[in-house]
Parts: C-alpha cells; sequence; structure tokens
C-alpha cells in the first residue's frame, strides 16, 4: 500500500472556474444537429453564402506567392499588409482613423474580449453592459473575476440616464462600459444616434475606457450607417472590435482589436504572447489576399445585405401570423438577430424543450441578462435559415407558444 497517494482528486480547480458556465447556446446546437429541426438558436452566417472559390483562388495565391512566410511563425501584432488593411478599411467604412501601429489581429472577437478582460481587468472589478448583453462577452469577464453591473436599455440602445446613474453609484470605478452599438446581439437593437454622443461623453467624463464590439456593423438592411461610436470627437479611451467572420467566414478566426493608444496597444501584444503567439499566418494572408482585390470584398458584403434583408423580412412577416398578439419583438435594421419578448407567464427556457419536441429550436433570454432575468424573453436568428424554414419554424413555434398560453 501506497501511504504517499492522494486522497483527493488530483485536478485542483482554480477558484475562478466556479465562475465558469458552458455557453447556453453552444448546448443547445448540440441538439440541433439533426438536418430535421429548423434552428434560430445559433449566430451562424449561411454557409452557402460563403466566398468559397474566392477563397480557394486566395488560398492558391498565397501558397504560389509567399508560402514558406504562410506556413511559418509570424509577429504577434500580425501581419503587416493585413493591418495597412484594417486601419485603411476602418477609416472608409466606420469614420475610424488609427494606425497599423494601432491594430493587433487576434484569432476571432472572442480572443480579442478575452485579451482586453485580462489586461483590465483584477477579480472583482467592475465593467459596465447593456442589459442583455452579449453572452461571450459575460463569459470573457467572468473568467477574469470580473463583475458585471447591467444598464438598462432599450429598442433605441444603452440609456444615457440609466448609464449616468451606474456610473455615480458603482461602489468602485467601474474598469469598462462594453457595448454593441449596432444590431446588439442578442437584441438586434443599435444605439440611437441621439444618445451616441451622450454616451461617449459620459465614459469619458468618468475616465471609464469604451469597448466597443462591431462584428454586424456592415450587415445593415435598411436605415441610414452611422459611423462607429468611438470615432466620436469626444471619445476619450477605448478598444474597438471588429471581425472577418461576418462579412467573409467565420473559420478563419481572423479579427482585429484596435486599441485608442500604442501604450496599450503593446500590453494586449503581450498577453497574446502569452495566448497563442499569433494568428495563424496563413488565414492572415488569405484574408489579405481577398480583401486587395478591388470590389470583391464589397461586392461580397452586398450580396449578404440582400439575402439577409430578405430573410430578416420574412421572419419578422412570419413573427406577426403565428405569434399571439401578446408577443412583442424587436425590429432590426441590420446584423443576424432579433428579439421576442413573450407573455410574462411563459418560461422560455421551458418553452425550449416542447420546441425542440416540435422540431424548431432557439436561445433562451435567461443567459444573456444580467442579474435578474426576464425569462420571458428569447434570442432569434434569422441569417442561417431559408425563406421556406424560416416560414414553418416560426408557425411551429407560434403553435407552441399558443399551447403553453393555454
Amino acid at each position: 500500500m501506497n501511504l504517499l497517494a492522494p486522497t483527493t482528486p488530483g485536478f485542483r480547480l482554480a477558484s475562478r472556474c466556479s465562475r465558469l458556465q458552458p455557453s447556453a447556446i453552444r448546448e443547445i446546437l448540440k441538439t440541433t444537429a439533426s438536418p430535421e429541426v429548423i434552428s434560430f438558436a445559433g449566430g451562424l452566417p449561411a454557409p452557402e453564402l460563403f466566398p468559397v472559390a474566392e477563397i480557394a483562388r486566395a488560398a492558391e495565391a498565397v501558397l504560389a506567392e509567399d508560402g514558406a512566410a504562410a506556413l511559418q511563425y509570424g509577429l504577434t501584432e500580425g501581419y503587416g499588409p493585413l493591418r495597412e488593411w484594417v486601419a485603411g478599411y476602418l477609416a472608409d467604412t466606420a469614420g475610424l482613423r488609427v494606425s497599423p501601429e494601432q491594430v493587433l489581429i487576434v484569432n476571432g472577437s472572442q480572443q480579442g474580449l478575452d485579451l482586453a478582460a485580462k489586461v483590465l481587468l483584477d477579480p472583482g472589478d467592475i465593467v459596465l453592459a447593456e442589459n442583455p448583453a452579449y453572452l461571450g462577452a459575460l463569459q470573457a469577464f467572468a473568467s477574469y473575476e470580473a463583475q458585471v453591473i447591467g444598464v438598462h436599455s432599450d429598442a433605441q440602445g444603452i440609456r444615457p440616464e440609466a448609464l449616468r446613474r451606474a456610473l455615480e453609484t458603482a461602489p468602485r470605478r467601474p474598469k469598462l462600459l462594453y457595448l454593441i452599438p449596432q444590431f446588439q446581439n442578442p437584441t438586434g437593437t443599435s444605439l440611437a444616434e441621439d444618445r451616441r454622443r451622450a454616451v461617449v461623453s459620459l465614459a469619458a467624463e468618468f475616465g471609464v475606457p469604451i469597448l466597443e464590439d462591431d462584428p454586424y456593423g456592415r450587415l445593415r438592411y435598411s436605415g441610414v450607417a452611422l459611423p462607429s461610436l468611438v470615432s466620436s470627437p469626444e471619445a476619450a479611451d477605448w478598444l474597438y472590435l471588429g471581425t472577418a467572420s461576418k462579412i467573409l467566414a467565420p473559420g478563419l478566426r481572423v479579427a482585429w482589436l484596435v486599441a485608442s493608444d500604442r501604450a496599450m496597444a503593446e500590453r494586449l501584444v503581450t498577453a497574446k504572447q502569452a495566448a497563442d503567439l499569433h494568428t495563424s499566418s496563413f488565414t492572415q494572408r488569405l484574408v489579405w489576399q481577398h480583401v486587395r482585390r478591388p470590389g470583391l470584398l464589397e461586392e461580397h458584403i452586398r450580396g449578404l445585405c440582400s439575402v439577409y434583408g430578405w430573410r430578416r423580412d420574412a421572419m419578422l412577416f412570419a413573427l406577426e401570423r403565428h405569434l399571439p398578439a401578446e408577443a412583442r419583438w424587436t425590429r432590426p435594421e441590420g446584423g443576424l438577430f432579433l428579439w421576442v419578448e413573450l407573455p410574462p407567464a411563459i418560461d422560455a427556457t421551458k418553452l425550449l424543450a416542447e420546441a425542440l419536441r416540435e422540431q424548431v429550436a432557439f436561445v433562451p433570454g435567461e443567459p444573456f441578462w444580467i442579474g435578474t432575468p426576464r425569462r420571458h424573453t428569447l434570442r432569434l436568428n434569422f441569417s442561417n435559415a431559408s425563406d421556406e424554414r424560416i416560414e414553418v419554424g416560426v408557425r411551429r413555434l407560434g403553435a407552441v407558444v399558443r399551447r403553453a398560453l393555454g
């Protein structure tokens, strides 16, 4: 008998692991693999719209022109020509003027959230976020043991008076204000133009940096395009997060995290070195080969907006036909999602089990809420289903809701 054998399990987890919860969305996706299930759950771009042939040509060009470097280790900061393109792209499309030195290429937006949290947050630090908020961001902040305080939001985004109240009453000065100003996930709402300057000014007044997450900004189907939030002259300290996932393909895992000053950018580079050394040299060059061709990316985005806009309208029309009159939903001008509020008597988490039996899936609203959840809410994705499947799926969902209402 080995008297020195341990009497407790070998893996002794860090205390922060108690705060880490599996993604409710990823868990739901496990149940929707069957093609018979019409899923409105994932935030998935339409795979039939991926520019497969163009990316194949870009990959061939990368290997022919720069193959050895594409298969080698690279700089943590990212591929130089791609960083230069990002700086120009942001100036042209978001009104954000930065130097390539401020741009860090990251392994998807989620890594950008993780790096920002790693660099800025200590256990117990406060992050302010619109409520409800993007689940992936909440997970990233929780992994560094931050306290997230939700700020009341409505159909026009975060409310400036609620933000001021949160800033004034927070027990400590918040480290970060996290926002998705355009076509927010999960609600699909956008921060109204007349609120933007107030929000940016409040953050500057209280010395709280803004993290603007902008994965969907180019996917606009109606309304007037707006510049990035942090391009406002009133903006002080900020981080801006953009991605190729929604405008090209998520499997490439190429995104960009931009800092308002180079000192912060250097801190982020150091944090990324410890995480993964660098984003794939090959996929960075592949994206660069694709976007450098004049007009190709813009043509592709116009095609996405045409199809996604049509699918958004199809879902809105289907909701009008099949959901009971007591239900309410957002009418997004872009993005991938809309948000449904059912009668308060309905628990959307329980409703999901019934919906899956009818071969339709959605994401209950509960995990998106900071603090007390409104359990009668849910998120629907419209980008990853055809018009016909949207009609059938919403009809099934409407029947389940009506049964729940008795």
